[in-house]
């Protein structure tokens, strides 16, 4: 049972009618922060990546280019056509979670790797 469907003692605190706090016991607390750092401790960017990506590149420009991919075959194992993929490493792109998974895995990679 992961943790998030795992049933944890918590207390709800809202403000303005909404929720704003969950408050939970100190040592689940402790539990899930370490779960959370064992899950992004594996998860990491090459320096080539992050550098293109300072320079202006796309995070997903950068790891295409690092894999040594080509738009077109990002797009065939993606499942997209290559003006979608231009579209998408342009700067300011916004693309929705669906297709970073899709393209996250045609790259073998998470797809926090490729969030900015």
């Amino acid at each position: 049972m992961s943790a998030l469907t795992k049933k944890i003692p918590h207390q709800v605190i809202c403000q303005g009618g909404s929720p704003a706090f969950a408050v939970v016991p100190y040592e689940e607390f402790l539990r899930l922060a370490e779960k959370l750092n064992d899950d992004e401790s594996d998860l990491t960017i090459p320096h080539e990546v992050v550098k293109a990506n300072i320079n202006g590149d796309s995070l997903i420009k950068a790891w295409r280019e690092y894999l040594g991919m080509t738009q077109d075959e990002l797009a065939a194992k993606a499942g997209m056509s290559q003006p979608a993929i231009a579209k998408i490493e342009r700067a300011g792109s916004r693309p929705r979670f669906a297709t970073l998974r899709k393209i996250a895995n045609a790259m073998a990679l998470d797809p926090a790797q490729l969030s900015e």
